[in-house]
């Protein structure tokens, strides 16, 4: 991305959100676009790939506390003119557009040589450029080195049981990355980049601008220092082609819903040698018909009928493992809640949560009570007195 590109697009816009919105608000507009205009759920859908690429150069940015500052004072800068007060050779006001030149107008394009040989240009660089002084350390200062490669997010289900007990998973990604015909240089193989010839390999060309000197990218070589003559047939020039990588990632146990998991280094390979970015994996864990989850604790809820928690029961329960035995006293109240300790989710500490089992008095429909069953009841009625409703009753008939 050239610095260019930073005047021109505006990446609020482009997400969909005003320019005090939250770095949570950012995220969620970001997933949100990423997830509708992702190119694996749009094949061959080339305006889907450019919003996609669009929304990725645009948090890229505004996801980056430093890189969104940076941007926010440029566009500032340069949108209230401060700019337009020096004077230009013959007179006329100084244009922002000078600093990068006419014959750039494609070099920052989603997808194309510029957004990789520009990366993440930001405010400082191009006043260290507008005040070098023109001279040869100037034009070598403002010239970028390595760069870090973008972060990569991606998003994984998890089976409830695999989210507790851990597992390793294949992910496959459909992302940019180095071209492996010509080892990222853009060069057909069996050929090389040649030193460009106007900017003597350094990308940037020195210019004087009335009052102000300062360096703008070369216009021969676009910057990139070097020209390739024949061109990659794979990458066609650019050394970075987008293409489906498979990666094993482990899940570790106990892993919870909503967590992201941060592989270093798996993201997009850097630019100019720079390392790599990081690979960060949102964790969704389905539900269980079954089981839940409160924190390190699983929980369970089982029914049991009036008789059992009147008279006591030995409960049989499943649990991820095996299943256990727990004893329910006589006189359990529905929603009581047992603990079969050691049976929840392993924590980082070694120890296991528990599996809390709430039990819930099941009371029959009247149809499914036989004559008898119902013969039973009403004798128990007759010589189980209700000692709470009595009280209730004497305090009503004492108004």
């Amino acid at each position: 991305m050239s610095s260019k590109d930073w005047l021109e697009k505006d990446f609020y816009a482009v997400l969909g959100v005003g320019k005090s919105a939250s770095a949570d608000e950012i995220k969620k507009a970001y997933r949100k676009l990423a997830r509708a205009n992702h190119p694996d759920h749009n094949p061959g859908n080339t305006d889907a790939e450019d919003r996609f690429k669009a929304a990725s150069e645009a948090y890229d940015v505004l996801s980056d506390d430093k890189k969104r500052k940076e941007y926010d004072e440029m566009r500032s800068l340069f949108g209230s003119g401060a700019f337009r007060r020096g004077a230009r050779a013959g007179g006329t006001q100084f244009d922002p557009s000078d600093l990068f030149g006419g014959g750039f107008s494609g070099a920052g394009q989603a997808g194309g040589a510029g957004d990789r040989r520009f990366g993440g240009a930001g405010f400082s660089d191009i006043f260290s450029s507008i005040f070098s002084g023109g001279g040869a350390g100037g034009a070598g200062a403002g010239r970028r080195g390595p760069q870090r490669g973008r972060d990569v997010e991606a998003e994984v289900t998890l089976d409830f049981g695999h989210a507790v007990k851990g597992t390793t998973l294949p992910l496959t990604l459909r992302s940019p990355g180095v071209c492996d015909t010509c080892h990222g240089n853009g060069a057909k193989p069996g050929t090389v980049p040649r030193t460009c010839p106007q900017c003597h390999g350094s990308g940037l060309i020195s210019r004087n601008q009335g009052s102000f000197s300062f360096s703008e990218p070369c216009r021969e070589c676009q910057g990139a220092g070097s020209i390739v003559e024949q061109k990659c047939p794979e990458c066609r020039g650019t050394g970075g082609v987008t293409k489906n990588r498979t990666i094993n990632v482990r899940f570790p146990a106990g892993v919870a819903d909503g967590q992201r998991i941060r592989l270093s280094g798996r993201g997009e390979p850097g630019d100019k040698g720079g390392p790599a970015g990081d690979l960060y994996v949102q964790v969704k864990v389905r539900p269980d018909e079954l089981f839940g989850r409160n924190g390190d604790d699983i929980t369970l809820t089982v029914p049991i009928t009036f008789a059992e928690a009147v008279l006591g029961t030995d409960l049989r329960v499943p649990t991820l493992d095996s299943p256990v035995t727990l004893r329910v006293p006589p006189g359990t109240p529905s929603g009581r809640t047992l603990r079969a300790r050691g049976k929840g989710v392993q924590r980082r500490d070694g120890q296991t949560g528990d599996l809390l089992v709430t039990v819930e008095v099941q009371v029959p429909a009247v149809a499914a009570v036989s004559t008898e069953a119902r013969d039973a009841l009403e004798q128990f009625a007759k010589l189980t007195p209700n000692a709470e409703r009595e009280r209730i009753e004497a305090r009503l008939r004492r108004g």
